[in-house]
């Protein structure tokens, strides 16, 4: 072998993706330290997006106050990617549920006003794309909140300005878009969102999102009409319809708002993932691509990372083997999506807390076995070769 990729999600919890790739790579390293190894840092759109695009193009983590859902100053963190023009946000960092106590969680009020601060800092940091992570929010607002941030104005049948939050948006008469900031206008942005629902209806943001967010069925049914009022004031102030669009009810419904208020493209996580960090031409000429993420089970076929890198790789024919935290029920799912084996990194009985503890080791120690056994197939292939005769 002369090229082996390493392109992991994290081991969410335990390992970030960059720690993943170093443990493997640490491994394969002992066996071949001339091989050409490249670390590609995986996500797929949600936790962790952020770390892995910012480390595999050799950017800059950054850092910007901003309010959190209910309005409470923080500090967000996102990433300007090696480019330099080009930014990462996570809207969890500024609007995602685990920011707010349980007891506090309330859909009614709660706003991405800072996820919208965010894409301002992007913009003053001279970004000309934006790359958005919308997994994981606290909010029910339509991206209101985060339109206000852009300069939008949103306000009730008696000219007085809504109210932050979902509940408010049952008043929404009038959308004053002329105040939005211009740069907005000229900035690529792609959106990283892996579910289909609506704006609004039975599979729409509130209904299916709602409950997590401390929505009551009663609040439900507001919050549902009140985003169905809002969408069709902002199709006649913006001219889109983008209501029943495949993602548009992603994030209490901020798919929607951004691509009403900006020129938003929605793509699968790992795809825009992948697209961004270049990995079609890393991956042409490797021999082997190691993939990996914390559990693998029949979940991991519905668009997460290790499918995703497994994907891309079969299009040069390229083996693509998985090391996981834990296998779970239908993990063998995964064989009929590219991934030609799968290891798991417990070498025996072990609980979660030990592999949460040593889960580099544990890595490493699975690497080498695989290399061992990568070792035992070349050397069966070579002496099949030397049985041949002409």
């Amino acid at each position: 072998m002369n090229k082996i990729v390493i392109a992991p999600d994290s081991y969410k919890g335990c390992l970030s993706a960059l720690d993943v790739t170093n443990a493997i790579e640490g491994a394969i390293l002992e066996f071949y330290p001339e091989i050409n190894v490249v670390k590609v840092p995986i996500a797929d759109g949600g936790e962790g997006t952020v770390d892995a695009l910012v480390a595999a193009t050799n950017g800059k983590l950054m850092f910007s106050e901003v309010l959190d859902p209910l309005g409470e100053k923080i500090v967000a963190k996102w990433g300007i990617l090696g480019d330099g023009t080009s930014a990462v946000i996570e809207m969890a960092s500024a609007s995602g549920l685990p920011l707010i106590p349980k007891e506090k969680r309330n859909p009614y009020i709660t706003s991405t006003f800072g996820t919208g601060q965010l894409i301002m800092s992007a913009l003053d940091e001279n970004c000309k794309k934006i790359v958005i992570g919308i997994g994981g929010s606290a909010t029910n607002d339509g991206g209101v909140g985060m339109a206000k941030a852009l300069g939008a104005k949103f306000f009730d049948s008696s000219g007085k300005e809504l109210n932050d939050g979902g509940y408010a948006l049952q008043k929404l008469n009038k959308i004053d878009i002329s105040n939005i900031d211009p740069r907005i206008k000229n900035t690529e942005i792609l959106v990283a969102c892996d579910v289909d629902n609506p704006l609004c209806g039975p599979r729409g943001a509130s209904a299916v999102y709602g409950p997590q967010k401390g929505a009551t069925p009663e609040m439900i049914l507001e919050l549902d009409k009140a985003l169905l009022n809002f969408s069709e004031i902002a199709q006649k102030t913006v001219g889109k319809d983008v209501k029943n669009i495949a993602g548009a009810g992603a994030a209490g419904g901020l798919g929607a708002g951004l691509m009403f208020f900006t020129e938003a493209s929605l793509m699968p996580g790992v795809e825009l993932v992948l697209e961004v960090t270049n990995f079609n031409s890393l991956v042409e000429d490797a021999d082997l691509v190691i993939t990996g993420e914390g559990n693998t089970d029949f979940q991991t076929v519905f668009g997460k990372a290790p499918v995703g890198v497994a994907k891309a790789a079969k299009k040069y024919n390229i083996p693509v083997i998985c090391i996981s935290g834990g296998l779970g029920e239908g993990y063998e799912s995964v064989f009929e999506k590219g991934i030609d084996a799968i290891v798991s990194i417990s070498s025996g009985p072990v609980s979660l807390d030990e592999c949460m503890l040593n889960g580099a080791t544990m890595l490493q120690s699975a690497t080498k076995r695989l290399i061992k056994i990568l070792q035992v197939g070349m050397l069966i292939e070579k002496r099949a070769a030397k049985s041949i005769h002409f």
